[in-house]
């Protein structure tokens, strides 16, 4: 497996501009072959931002990187970079390789 996550340091005045923007977006992640799954996280709260994170699981690395190069990705990210700006800088990438995964039996 593999988990891609971007990082968002928001301005404390775009909080609620920034989860609409992501709540009502259309999701095409379902569409693609090797997705797992998709969290939207908000973190703690600073004094000049609000730490969000998007948060995707892929069955590996391979899958994600389908996606980067996919149609799917092109339409969910053509709006990216337009209107207000609501972060302090450029999301921050990182991505990591599951060595392990525990989940909770049933």
């Amino acid at each position: 497996m593999y988990i891609a996550m971007n990082r968002f340091r928001v301005k404390p005045d775009c909080v609620k501009e920034f989860e609409q923007r992501w709540l009502a977006r259309d999701v095409l992640l379902r569409t693609v072959p090797g997705f797992v799954s998709f969290q939207f996280l908000r973190g703690p709260a600073h004094e000049d931002h609000v730490l969000y994170a998007s948060h995707t699981v892929w069955v590996s690395h391979a899958a994600f990187g389908a996606w980067t190069q996919s149609e799917q990705f092109r339409q969910a990210h053509a709006q990216a970079g337009r209107g207000t700006v609501l972060t302090i800088g450029p999301p921050v990438f990182e991505g990591f390789d599951v060595l392990q995964d525990i989940t909770a039996s049933n």
